[in-house]
């Protein structure tokens, strides 16, 4: 039988939700306070984008006289990237 390879995305995976059950037990469920803070976060990662694009939407409505033509796509592409920015963060937390 052969050793298994430490490059091996399964054994990395292992090592990883042994990591994470052992800082689990030593540390215990986080508090109310710290959920909060995490929601707040969640919620500034997904807008903060959002409002840039509306920004950046109005200024070349105004610039070029069209409307909403460049607000509402800058807008959910504010939304599309603050989604994937949350999905990331979540991810890693």
């Amino acid at each position: 039988m052969t050793k298994p390879d430490e490059t091996d995305p399964l054994i990395h995976e292992v090592h990883r939700q042994q990591a994470r059950r052992a800082a689990f037990a030593r540390d215990g469920e986080p508090s109310v306070g710290r959920r909060l803070a995490q929601i707040g976060v969640l919620g500034w990662i997904i807008v903060a984008p959002m409002l840039l694009g509306i920004y950046v939407g109005r200024w070349l409505d105004v610039r070029f006289d069209s409307g909403l033509f460049w607000t509402a796509p800058l807008l959910l592409v504010g939304l599309g990237f603050g989604s994937w920015f949350a999905w990331r963060w979540m991810g890693s937390a």
